[in-house]
């Protein structure tokens, strides 16, 4: 199987808030993000100093994440981003090594820092606006594009958010290369990536770009809950409660109006499909101290569009993907297809 994915690139450092340092070898990890945002308030009007540790430094962005996932399950994959220009950033060496990597411009940057209750995500994207239709075609060739767009089993288009271009850029191809196209329906994803800080407008063409390319693919678009709730209320929608019953409601609603085939909502605990009117929920193998969660959402995502990809039903689709997820938070490493199938046996074997 293939796959096709882009546009982003960043490389990541994953952080840690210091609260009290011991010594020069030893501290005391800030926990929650109340506690951060408490201190920065009591800040106002003076000053403060915040110590970061780096965890780890590797690669990030959306879709370099998500295609290395894909990469891991067995997939022949090609990635078409932003990963340095004119040659790689060190950090994606070893994702070249298992993906076809192609890049346009140099990668953003991205202090992520870390907490047990969620993440903060510090991002520097002036380089991410090179990415266009144009820049493309002239870094990358419209033919190539046109191959390996028109012929992978999946097509990934992530990151919405942080491409202020993409809009067009999808645009471009409804126009240019969707008619074009010959063969059988082949899947499409979408992730937006919390689009919070995009116009109202802006989401909106965003969603109904997404909307017309179900007249030449299998459409998903995925969300976490976060992303759900700002989608829901670009289109005037809104959860009647803080329950997964009202965010499947939620989710339905979102799907009538998008006019796409499948619309997948993530939260941390446990996730749900939508497709055709019919809700698939699932929990998650849910662990309240993660190794590492920058990434988990690309994660659900890979291993959801694996599940789609052998033919699995949306059910056993976000159980590929929850379980995807939960091995990448405990160990920082995406599955194989091995690892991952010995995970989704675990459950069973405990009772």
């Amino acid at each position: 199987m293939t796959a096709f994915v882009g546009l982003d690139g960043f490389v990541d450092e994953i952080l840690h808030v210091v609260d009290k340092r011991e010594n020069a070898e030893v501290y005391q990890r800030l926990p929650t993000i109340a506690q951060l945002g408490a201190r920065l308030s009591a800040a106002a009007g003076k000053s403060a100093n915040v110590e970061l540790v780096n965890q780890i430094t590797k690669l990030g962005g959306n879709g370099p994440i998500m295609a290395n996932a894909l990469a891991s399950f067995g997939l022949k994959v090609t990635y078409l981003g932003v990963l340095g220009y004119p040659s790689l950033h060190p950090v994606f060496h070893d994702f070249a090594k298992r993906a076809e990597v192609h890049s346009i411009a140099d990668p953003g940057t991205t202090d992520a820092l870390e907490f047990e209750d969620g993440k903060i995500m510090i991002g520097k994207h002036g380089t991410l606006k090179q990415v266009t239709w144009e820049n493309i075609q002239a870094r990358f060739g419209r033919d190539r594009f046109f191959e390996k767009f028109g012929g992978s089993n999946l097509v990934g288009f992530v990151n919405w958010t942080m491409l202020p271009y993409m809009s067009d850029l999808w645009e471009s191809i409804l126009k240019e290369i969707c008619p074009m196209m010959k063969g059988p329906r082949r899947i499409l994803f979408f992730d937006l990536a919390d689009p919070e800080k995009r116009t109202r407008e802006d989401i909106l063409r965003a969603l109904e770009l997404i909307g017309k390319f179900e007249q030449y693919f299998d459409v998903i678009l995925g969300l976490n809950e976060k992303e759900a709730h700002e989608v829901g209320e670009v289109f005037g929608l809104k959860a009647a409660a803080a329950t997964p019953e009202a965010l499947a409601e939620l989710g339905l609603s979102i799907a009538g109006r998008l006019k796409a085939g499948t619309v997948v909502i993530h939260p941390v605990a446990y996730a749900l499909a939508i497709n055709q009117g019919k809700v698939s929920m699932v929990e998650g193998p849910f662990t309240p101290k993660p190794l590492i969660t920058t990434g988990a959402g690309d994660h659900f995502n890979s291993g959801f569009c694996l599940g789609r990809l052998l033919g699995l039903d949306n059910w056993m689709s976000v159980l590929t993907g929850v379980t995807t997820s939960g091995y990448y938070v405990r160990t920082a490493q995406s599955p194989t297809m091995a690892q991952l199938a010995a995970m989704m046996m675990e459950p069973a074997q405990k009772t």
